[in-house]
């Protein structure tokens, strides 16, 4: 941009030029307006990304409410109703159940306006198919009180609860877990919207600068030696902002209007410094947030079927081995929570799946065998939480509870250089070549988006989250021979103030 030196004739005088004043008062203007409708631009563009970025949080709280207590809350009132242990007119008497009819209309109403809302496809396909299953589940569930009103109809209900209402509301908690998986990804594209205007932001600070140099250049036959030093202390400032270095900053105490140039500029450095650092945080952030998801997708079957055992015992007379049982499944929960702790000691997650199989043994006594062999000397390092115990859950369900004779489950741990190496095997059905390669597939996809093996997968990608993906999962299988998975994580022991140590 090129400043002309314009000159005015003055009926008592000689020509006489503008004043340095004036001049750089031309040139901060010229300087100042493109900074001014950036900053501008930049604001309007924030603000547009903090709603859609809080808008999208807020959808994803809804969803996220409802995936963790939904499907708990309507099995459970369901299954207490046709068992007779409420009725229905006094199901609001009993604090611990809730209302079929006022659990669909709370889900109906919130997700409806969730649909009214929602412009990303993948997300709004999955909450139209959520509709739809709420809507299948309303009349699954006035069959079933039409049921429980005429009475005799017992065996019928149980299994309408079975083929329908338990399978209706898993369908449902899927719709909620995907809906919220896509609102996840629609972050991350704003996040890279976000990216690609910051950088178009400095590519066309960088422009400026320029132009700002080249006026600065005309204007130095006018300006006297004590204007130009501010003005390389500026350039240079600039320059370093261009590079990349955003915590440059132009230091000059002249006392015109370039030092009040220089102020405005460093703030707009200072807040790009500040917005780059909070995208990054907020990244990292999001990253947390998907290992603590994935840490807290346990299922509730495994607790409905260990207080049905308990149940069998106490009929049975079996008061020792029912309470053996209780203390086993409170030291599996309290392991669990583990005061929310997402790193433990491999002890814990071996007193872990301890209690777990100890539950497990007293189900499947005729079929079970089990042994834990981790070395004492590995007791101190740390793991992430719930990382064997769906190990060994598989090897049961899939391995040894088809096979036509006791099997065994072995667990063993061991260091290997600055690693170690966690093996669950057991002697089950194993598997054709066919799906061993399809389960390793399965278990390198998000957990969301596995056809097989959802616990699996979900222990990998936590591994791949918190540890990297040079650590993971490895899986052997052969047909009739059984199954031999491998996880390997860095060897990390817990320093006295908490910190992992290497």
């Amino acid at each position: 941009m090129n400043i002309s030196i314009f000159t005015q004739k003055n009926p008592g005088r000689d020509g006489v030029q503008f004043s340095i004043g004036k001049k750089i008062l031309l040139l901060s203007v010229a300087a100042m307006l493109p900074f001014l409708v950036l900053a501008v631009v930049l604001l309007v563009s924030m603000t547009n990304y903090s709603r859609t970025y809080d808008k999208i949080v807020s959808n994803m709280t809804i969803a996220n409410n409802y995936n963790l207590n939904f499907k708990e809350e309507m099995d459970e009132s369901l299954y207490k109703l046709v068992v007779g242990y409420v009725d229905y007119e006094d199901i609001h008497e009993d604090g611990t159940l809730k209302d079929p009819y006022m659990l669909i209309g709370e889900l109906r109403t919130d997700f409806g306006r969730l649909v009214d809302i929602t412009t990303e496809p993948e997300s709004r396909g999955w909450l139209e198919s959520l509709i739809r299953n709420i809507d299948t589940l309303q009349k699954r569930v006035d069959d079933i009180l039409d049921n429980v009103r005429i009475g005799g109809q017992y065996d019928r209900n149980i299994e309408e609860l079975d083929n329908n209402i338990y399978i209706l509301t898993e369908l449902i908690q899927e719709n909620i877990q995907y809906y919220i998986y896509y609102q996840t990804k629609s972050m991350e594209v704003v996040t890279e919207n976000l990216h690609h205007q910051i950088l178009n932001f400095i590519i066309i600070c960088g422009l400026l600068v320029v132009i700002l140099v080249a006026s600065t250049i005309a204007m130095a036959f006018v300006v006297t030696g004590g204007i130009l030093r501010p003005v390389k202390v500026l350039n240079e400032a600039t320059k370093k902002i261009g590079a990349g270095d955003f915590a440059a900053r132009a230091s000059v105490g002249s006392g015109d209007e370039i030092e009040s140039l220089s102020h405005s500029f460093n703030d707009m450095a200072e807040k790009m410094q500040a917005l780059i650092q909070k995208t990054k945080e907020d990244e990292q952030r999001m990253r947390w947030l998907d290992l603590r998801l994935l840490q807290e997708q346990i299922n509730p079957h495994f607790l409905y079927n260990t207080l049905d055992t308990i149940v069998w015992l106490i009929e049975g007379n079996q008061e020792e081995e029912a309470v053996e049982m209780v203390v086993a499944l409170s030291d599996f929960f309290r392991l669990v929570l583990s005061k929310g702790r997402e790193l433990i000691s491999l002890k814990e997650e071996k007193e872990h799946i301890s209690s777990y199989l100890e539950i497990q043994a007293v189900r499947y006594r005729d079929i079970l065998e089990y042994e834990i062999r981790i070395d004492p000397l590995l007791y101190d390092y740390q793991i992430l939480k719930l990382t064997l115990q769906p190990l060994v859950e598989n090897a049961l369900y899939h391995g040894i509870k088809y096979k036509r004779a006791k099997g065994h489950i072995h667990i063993t741990g061991k260091k290997e250089g600055d690693n170690l190496r966690l093996i669950v095997s057991d002697n089950g059905v194993g598997m054709d070549p066919e799906d061993l390669q399809q389960l390793r597939k399965d278990i390198e996809r998000p957990c969301g988006e596995a056809d097989k093996g959802f616990g699996l997968a979900n222990v990998n990608e936590r591994i791949h989250i918190h540890f990297g993906f040079e650590y993971g999962m490895e899986i052997r299988s052969e047909k009739g021979m059984g199954t031999r998975v491998e996880l390997t994580i860095p060897a990390i022991k817990k320093s006295r103030g908490g910190e992992g140590k290497g």
